[in-house]
C-alpha cells in the first residue's frame, strides 16, 4: 500500500512539473506550483521526514505561491514567447539533467546501511543526542545545536534576501507609513470573508506560537512558526487592507525585527565566546550543559522565528505598496514598455476596476 502511495505521489509530481513547464498562463503556473509543494509535503510525510514536510507545506504550498501571485500582479500573467531563449535554456538544462542522472549511479541505495551518512555522524546523532542535548526531537538537535553554524547562515541568507527585495522595491511613497490615500477597494467588501478572517487569525497566531516553542518535542521550530505567523498578518492585510495591517505592525517595526532575529542568534554565539566556549556552544549558558542547550536552542529558535516572520511580512508590505501605487498610472520607462506589454494592460484594468 505504501509503495502504491509513493508511486501515485511521484506520478502526480511529474505531471504537475510538466504542466508548469508547458503552461503559458503564469497565474495558473503559480497555482500549480502550490499544488506541487503540497504533493511534495505529502511525499516527505510518506518518507518519514515530518519536519521537512511541515516546512514544504508552509513555504512551498503556502506563502511562495502568494508571493508569486503578487509578483504577477505587477508584471503580468502571460508569458512572452522567446524561441531563442527557450532553445538556449533547453541546451543548458539537458546536459545538466544528464549529468545529474549519471551521478545517481554513484549514490548509495536509499536506506542502505553502508551509506556514508549512516556510518559517520548519523549514528552519533541518534545515539548521543538525548544525552548531549536533552530534547526528544533529533532534527531540532541537529539543526539548532550540532549544525548551528549552518542554521545561522540560513537565517542570514533570509535576512539578506529581505534586504535585496527592499532595495529593489522601496520607493519614496507608500513604503514608510501610509502617506498615500487608501484605495477605494483596499478592504474586502465581502462580510463573510471578513468574519472568517477574524475567526481564523487568532488560531493561526496561537498555532504559530505552539509550533515555535514545541519544536524541541515534535515537528516545528522557528522557521515554520515564522512563516505561519507571517501568514496571519498577510491574511489580515489581504482582507482588511494594507493600512489596517500596518497600523498593527508598521513597516519600520518589521524592518527592525528582521534584524533583531539575526542579532539574537548571533548574540547567543557571542555569549558562548565570552564564557570561554566555542561559538554557539550552548553549554556555556548554564552550569548544567544540558540546561544550557535548552536555553540556547529556545533563544536561537526565537531569533529564527522573528527574522523569518518579519522578512515575509516586509516582502508582502513592499509588494502591496507597489500594487497600490500601480492604479495611479505609473510612468512606464522605455525599458518597462519593451519588457512587458501586459503591465500597461493590467494597470488600465485596475484603473477601471477602482
Amino acid at each position: 500500500m505504501e509503495l502504491l502511495l509513493d508511486i501515485a505521489l511521484l506520478a502526480l509530481l511529474l505531471i504537475t512539473a510538466i504542466s508548469i513547464a508547458g503552461i503559458k498562463d503564469l497565474l495558473a503556473a503559480a497555482m500549480l506550483a502550490g499544488i506541487y509543494g503540497l504533493l511534495s509535503a505529502g511525499f516527505f510525510m510518506t518518507m518519514g521526514a515530518v519536519d521537512v514536510a511541515f516546512t514544504e507545506a508552509a513555504v512551498g504550498a503556502g506563502i511562495s505561491p502568494l508571493l508569486i501571485v503578487l509578483t504577477l500582479a505587477l508584471c503580468g500573467r502571460q508569458q512572452r514567447g522567446d524561441r531563442q531563449r527557450a532553445m538556449l535554456a533547453l541546451f543548458l538544462v539537458l546536459p545538466v539533467g544528464a549529468l545529474l542522472i549519471v551521478a545517481t549511479h554513484d549514490m548509495p541505495a536509499f536506506g542502505a546501511a553502508d551509506a556514508p551518512a549512516q556510518m559517520h555522524v548519523a549514528p552519533h546523532y541518534i545515539q548521543q543526542s538525548m544525552a548531549e542535548i536533552g530534547i526528544p526531537n533529533i532534527v531540532t538537535s541537529v539543526l539548532a545545536s550540532y549544525r548551528g553554524y549552518d542554521t545561522f547562515g540560513e537565517v542570514v541568507v533570509i535576512f539578506t534576501a529581505g534586504l535585496g527585495v527592499l532595495s529593489l522595491l522601496m520607493r519614496s511613497q507608500g513604503i514608510d507609513e501610509p502617506t498615500v490615500e487608501p484605495a477605494p477597494n483596499a478592504q474586502s467588501r465581502d462580510i463573510v470573508l471578513r468574519v472568517i478572517a477574524k475567526v481564523l487569525i487568532a488560531p493561526i497566531m496561537l498555532y504559530a506560537l505552539y509550533v515555535q516553542f514545541h519544536g524541541e518535542y515534535g515537528p516545528g521550530g522557528g522557521f515554520q512558526a515564522g512563516v505561519i505567523f507571517a501568514v496571519g498578518f498577510i491574511l489580515y492585510g489581504l482582507v482588511f487592507g494594507l493600512d489596517a495591517v500596518r497600523r498593527v505592525a508598521s513597516h519600520g517595526l518589521v524592518q527592525f525585527l528582521s534584524a533583531v532575529g539575526v542579532l539574537i542568534y548571533g548574540s547567543v554565539g557571542l555569549l558562548s565566546l565570552a564564557s570561554g566556549k566555542s561559538f554557539l556552544d550552548y553549554s556555556a549558558l548554564a552550569s548544567n550543559p544540558v540546561s544550557g542547550q535548552h536555553i540556547g536552542i529556545i533563544a536561537i529558535e526565537l531569533g529564527v522565528g522573528i527574522t523569518v516572520a518579519a522578512v515575509m511580512i516586509m516582502i508582502f508590505y513592499l509588494f502591496a505598496a507597489q500594487l497600490r501605487l500601480q492604479p495611479r498610472g505609473p510612468s512606464l520607462t522605455p525599458d518597462h514598455q519593451g519588457t512587458d506589454a501586459g503591465t500597461a494592460h493590467l494597470a488600465s484594468q485596475q484603473q477601471g476596476a477602482g
